[in-house]
């Protein structure tokens, strides 16, 4: 490695706000590999693994799944150079985009004030308005835990979804957590009083349900079980065209895995 700065596992954690679960996620998958091990065999990242990092974590904030991350690394011209100067385009583009907006929302303030008509201003920033909706058009479902960092564990342990952030406050507990599911994620919220959020184990039931489409239902199925998964009900093919079985994660977020009926 001669006189290149390395950096351990734990230090490329803290430095990227991400958890050192989610480094052997990527790892283990063949995403992102240490560039070498200490004499005592910790794993220690070099500048190609940082560049190889943003490039996953700028691939993923488009939201791609990891699934296609791994394809266009693997496949295509991912140039940390490119990679940086899009990431700097997109930046600039929305600050354009924004200050934009805020010129025409300062020109309708004047405007109302003198009296004279509005509609072609106001028709303008709606216009901007919708351009900056439409570059952050992204869906992200949120549960709800008493305990995030005990949930996190679960479900990725036991329901396979890859691990994502987990922050804490400054007292180092657990604040939000983010899981990734295929094309989607969802993030772990804390209970709030003020916001009436509370988790199905303090509710004494769940609202809703999660659906998942996974490549096996019956395999996902071993797996959950062999977890310990408390399970609702074993896999099945229903009279609407899907095989799937049914569970509950340890606070009670009921959650259905399953696959279209061929």
């Amino acid at each position: 490695m001669g006189n290149e700065e390395v950096r351990r596992i734990g230090e490329i954690a803290d430095a990227t706000n991400l958890t050192v679960r989610t480094l052997h996620y990527y790892e283990e998958i063949g995403l992102l590999a240490p560039t070498a091990r200490s004499s005592a065999g910790h794993r220690l990242y070099g500048t190609e693994a940082v560049e190889q990092l943003y490039r996953i974590s700028m691939l993923r904030q488009l939201g791609l799944s990891l699934e296609q991350v791994c394809a266009i690394v693997e496949t295509a011209d991912t140039d940390v150079r490119s990679l940086i100067a899009d990431h700097l385009a997109a930046i600039e583009a929305r600050l354009v985009a924004e200050n934009r907006l805020r010129s025409r929302l300062l020109r309708l303030v004047d405007t109302l004030e003198s009296g004279e008509d509005t509609t072609g201003d106001l028709l303008s920033v709606l216009e901007d308005m919708n351009m900056l909706e439409t570059t952050l058009d992204r869906r992200i479902a949120i549960l709800v835990y008493e305990d995030i960092e005990a949930a996190f564990d679960y479900l990725t342990r036991v329901f396979g979804f890859g691990p994502g952030k987990l922050m804490r406050d400054l007292d180092g507990d657990v604040v939000h957590g983010e899981i990734q599911a295929g094309d989607g994620e969802f993030w772990l919220h804390m209970e709030s009083e003020p916001f009436g959020l509370r988790s199905p184990r303090n509710l004494g039931g769940a609202s809703g349900t999660m659906a998942i489409m996974v490549d096996d239902v019956d395999a996902h199925h071993r797996h959950a079980v062999a977890q310990g998964a408390t399970i609702r009900y074993e896999p099945i093919d229903q009279p609407y065209g899907y095989r799937e079985y049914s569970a509950v994660d340890l606070e009670g977020h009921l959650w259905s895995f399953m696959k279209p009926l061929t």
